[in-house]
């Protein structure tokens, strides 16, 4: 018995949700959270959120249910996510931001 987790073509909202929180806090440890520096190794978390965002897009169901209401919020959680990561790799080289 395989699971869905590893079955690449199988649909699987874990998977999808592991990849989104393992890239947030992928992207906190190589940005240097609470003091951000500068590093384009964060352009790995960046892509890992979006495969996981794709990942749980692919379980939208095309009729409305509770399950699809879940998968939305769940969605939205991801964007957050990416946005936070896609924050963390832009804001060391904003200078205007920091008053430099």
């Amino acid at each position: 018995m395989q699971y869905a987790v590893f079955n690449i073509r199988a649909r699987s909202l874990l998977r999808g949700t592991v990849l989104v929180v393992g890239s947030v806090v992928l992207a906190l440890v190589w940005g240097g959270f609470p003091n951000v520096h500068a590093s384009l190794l964060l352009l790995v978390p960046v892509f890992l959120a979006a495969y996981g965002t794709w990942e749980t897009s692919r379980c939208l169901r095309p009729r409305w249910s509770f399950y699809h209401g879940g998968v939305l919020l769940l969605l939205y959680a991801d964007v957050l996510a990416l946005a936070l990561i896609v924050f963390l790799l832009l804001y060391p080289y904003a200078r205007w931001l920091q008053g430099q």
